[in-house]
């Protein structure tokens, strides 16, 4: 049988071949947005948490050991402002972005 003028026989493979690319590309940087979004709420809570212990007196090692233990690679800054403790703390992400978090409590708070 010849083909005959006009005949979408093969066309749909074609375009699903130029589509799987973009899907998979799409599909990639939504799981590492996502990825990266878990990663910034982890650090965010080890920083709420550093933080607290840091007012209560606890020792910078202690402090520094909280973050890392939640965020692998994550550098912490421990510094009082007034009455508060804060700390801040950045790690790095996917693509060579970083992630930073910073947090404040009350110092020699319970």
């Amino acid at each position: 049988m010849r083909p005959r003028l006009g005949d979408d026989r093969g066309s749909v493979v074609a375009e699903f071949a130029v589509a799987l690319p973009a899907i998979a590309l799409v599909l990639v940087a939504g799981v590492g947005a996502l990825a990266g979004a878990g990663r910034q709420v982890r650090l965010q809570d080890a920083v709420a948490d550093a933080a607290r212990l840091s007012a209560r007196g606890e020792s910078d090692d202690r402090v520094r050991s909280a973050v890392a233990g939640a965020v692998e690679e994550a550098s912490v800054d421990i510094r009082p402002r007034g009455e508060l403790v804060c700390v801040t703390a950045s790690a790095p992400a996917l693509l060579g972005l970083t992630l930073t978090a910073s947090g404040c409590a009350l110092a020699g708070g319970l």
